[in-house]
């Protein structure tokens, strides 16, 4: 784990960007999804991306299998997620795994 990014420390609650994403007409149905752009907290251990987890470039990030400023050929990304459940209760959303590939010619 590199980051546990809060989602109660975003600034726009999902109630404000559903209606910025429809207030100009944009349609939306019931099962579509849309992001919330990243997620970052006031803490380092909260930063919701490398980029600003690395500064940029400019502060490697220390993993067990080396250093990182952006994602390599071959590295696995792996992001879970939760929601708070009626008494103190967890609301587990899943996960989802994916793997960068090298470019094809």
């Amino acid at each position: 784990t590199i980051s546990r990014p809060p989602f109660s420390a975003m600034y726009w609650t999902p109630a404000q960007q559903l209606a910025h994403l429809t207030v100009n007409g944009a349609s939306l149905r019931t099962g579509d999804l849309f992001a919330s752009g990243t997620v970052s907290g006031p803490r380092p251990d909260e930063l919701g991306c490398l980029l600003e987890l690395t500064w940029g470039g400019r502060q490697p990030l220390r993993l067990p299998d080396g250093t990182r400023t952006f994602l390599e050929d071959g590295d696995e990304v792996t992001v879970t997620a939760w929601a708070p459940g009626p008494q103190g209760t967890r609301i587990g959303l899943g996960e989802v795994t994916g793997q960068v590939v090298p470019a094809t010619p």
